[in-house]
């Protein structure tokens, strides 16, 4: 019986109440017997073990950050996935391939008929023309025999190809937008107008100089080669220095932190409007965009206009700067900017104004003030900026979880994503205009591009904080938080419908950066009226638009608080046209926005309240590289 008993204990202890551990359960092997070892669970293994053990994600991460370096951040996955998708669905398609090879017999027919027939009439009807807005073939020369026939053929094997791209039965449709942007780029390199022999314009220049223009085009080149390796900017940026060519309008600095300077412009008029101007640029470029030589400067037509105007400088990061984050932008950037305002001019509302990027941030910042009932702001101007990325454009094509996680990893080694590694996106949106063409005149014709103020801005690029940058990838262009209402500010849910200020916001007709109907979208989230403006030109040209720019105009309509909704392309159809700059119709809303009050100009700074005026604009931060 007690035997009895203390197997039963033993059991109990073995399968509930007190438990013991498993290697103290067993029986010890009797005298001269082979103890069997005892099965360990994986789980139990590795505790007390792990932590001995090393650590190889290290390693993995900076053999992936290597492997960016060498594709300049951008994810081979990006490129394979379509590639393989497409080929993968268009094999299992019969019927888009015998539709395919129809069409390609069709074009190839036609083709030959109208070879035979132009031998005979010069003049005889092309069968394909280039796209609206393509200008490589604006060269009168592509109309004569046989340029006109290698025209031709490019443009009908251009469009096969794109047809081809399309449609396939089980192609995702994301990927199918990634096929349509591969094959319109390797259709662009492949284009006629980038090979020599092929060119008429290169032809003739050659005859004609008896191939100087070739070696002029190779010293071009060497001397492109060296700016590039010893880090000097393009040829021609020498002749606009900032602070003595560029960003020369009169202001001091009245505040600087470790992420930006408060740049405060002096007054050009007697008596100045009662609300100040704060204006954010983005961080992903030099503010002087928006202050570049006189006559095309926004902050001194606004000055001379009798505004007191404010331009956050921001500081261009480095390595040290890597765990800076989206919100340090607002709260070291925009809320410290409009403190520092709101400090020199104590008791007036400001009209805040965001462009791009520097929008974004804005309306966050705005959306976050309603929220915590702050009601410093008298208006929220956009330029160019989103609030929703559904439909992000292009630039979205590639940015997916693979992409981010790219860039992450390379920007994990560096501290931040380089100003190189941005700029190849960018222009491969327009490869045409930016890259290829300009290559053919450089190193082809030997010719130098003119330099302007713009490109000279373009060029003085600056780079992103690693946390910064990916936390924009991931909540605003991947999960589109902000327009979803599931963008958290310290902790707490934001929403722009919460903005009750009223809105101008400005997208621009041929933008690959912010289009223009993404820029559109805010008017569904703002409960406030909303005034748009579609202006002439791109996300850069487009806004430094004078008055008396030659060509330019623009659409406006307002949407007032509590109208029905109206769809862009509808918009578009409706909004009365400009001819002229849309800098006139902002001032004309800036002073119905304001009090109209006329007051006598504010002093530069505040040294009573810690805001002493330090030197002057352009300030340090804009030169630092």
């Amino acid at each position: 019986m007690d035997d009895h008993r203390r197997g039963h204990a033993s059991r109990k202890k073995e399968h509930g109440g007190d438990r013991v551990p498993l290697a103290q359960a067993q029986p010890s092997p009797a005298a001269g017997a082979t103890a069997r070892p005892l099965p360990v669970p994986a789980n139990r293994w590795m505790e007390g073990r792990s932590a001995s053990l090393p650590d190889f994600a290290t390693m993995d991460r900076a053999l992936r950050a290597a492997q960016a370096r060498a594709t300049q951040g951008l994810s081979p996955m990006a490129l394979v996935a379509p590639w393989a998708d497409w080929a993968f669905h268009l094999a299992r398609a019969p019927g888009k391939q015998i539709a395919l090879a129809l069409r390609l017999q069709t074009l190839a027919a036609r083709y030959a008929l109208w070879l035979a027939r132009s031998a005979g009439h010069p003049d005889a009807e092309p069968i394909a023309a280039p796209a609206p807005g393509d200008r490589r073939f604006s060269d009168p020369s592509w109309s004569v025999w046989p340029f006109n026939a290698v025209m031709q053929g490019y443009l009908l094997a251009e469009s096969w190809w794109l047809e081809a791209a399309r449609q396939v039965p089980g192609v995702t449709r994301r990927h199918e937008e990634q096929m349509s942007f591969m094959m319109r780029q390797l259709a662009d390199i492949a284009a006629p107008t980038n090979i020599p022999w092929l060119n008429p314009t290169a032809i003739a220049t050659t005859l004609r100089e008896g191939g100087l223009n070739l070696l002029r085009g190779m010293d071009n080149w060497l001397d492109d080669c060296d700016r590039q390796l010893a880090g000097k900017p393009p040829s021609g940026a020498e002749q606009f220095v900032v602070g003595r060519d560029l960003a020369v309008t009169p202001g001091r600095v009245v505040f600087r932190n470790d992420l930006m300077e408060l740049i405060q412009y002096a007054p050009a008029t007697e008596r100045v409007q009662a609300e100040p101007v704060l204006i954010v640029p983005a961080w992903i470029m030099k503010y002087y965009i928006l202050d570049l030589r006189p006559e095309n400067s926004l902050v001194r037509w606004l000055v001379a206009q009798g505004h007191t105007v404010f331009m956050v400088s921001w500081k261009n990061p480095d390595e040290r700067d890597r765990e800076i984050s989206l919100d340090d932008y607002r709260r070291r950037g925009v809320m410290a900017a409009l403190d520092a305002v709101s400090a020199i001019l104590p008791g007036r509302k400001v009209h805040a104004c965001g462009y791009c990027l520097g929008g974004t941030i804005l309306a966050i910042a705005a959306a976050t003030m309603a929220r915590d009932h702050d009601d410093r702001l008298a208006s929220m101007t956009l330029l160019a900026a989103q609030t929703d990325f559904a439909e992000a454009g292009e630039l979205m094509l590639f940015i997916d979880e693979n992409q981010v996680g790219w860039l992450e990893d390379l920007m994990w080694d560096q501290g931040y994503l380089d100003t190189h590694q941005m700029a190849g996106a960018f222009q491969m949106l327009r490869s045409n205009d930016l890259i290829w063409s300009r290559l053919f005149r450089n190193y082809v014709l030997g010719e130098r591009n003119g330099m302007s103020d713009l490109m000279a801005w373009n060029a003085d690029q600056t780079r992103m904080p690693a946390r910064m940058h990916g936390e924009y990838l991931r909540g605003l262009f991947l999960e589109n938080r902000l327009s979803a209402g599931r963008f958290a500010v310290e902790g707490r849910v934001i929403a722009l419908r919460d903005i009750t200020v009223p809105i101008f916001a400005v997208g621009t007709v041929r933008d690959h950066i912010a289009p223009w109907r993404s820029v559109y979208k805010v008017r569904l989230f703002a409960d406030t009226d909303v005034t748009f403006a579609l202006v002439d030109g791109g996300h850069n040209a487009g806004i430094v638009s004078p008055p008396g720019h030659p060509g330019r105009g623009f659409q406006l309509l307002t949407h007032r608080h509590g109208d029905r909704y109206i769809d862009p392309d509808t918009w578009a159809t409706i909004a009365p046209r400009h001819e002229g700059s849309w800098w006139l119709a902002w001032q004309d809303w800036l002073l119905a926005a304001g009090s109209g009050e006329a007051v006598a100009p504010p002093p530069m700074g505040a040294p009573e309240r810690g805001l002493a005026p330090l030197e002057p604009a352009p300030g340090r931060y804009v030169h630092l590289q």
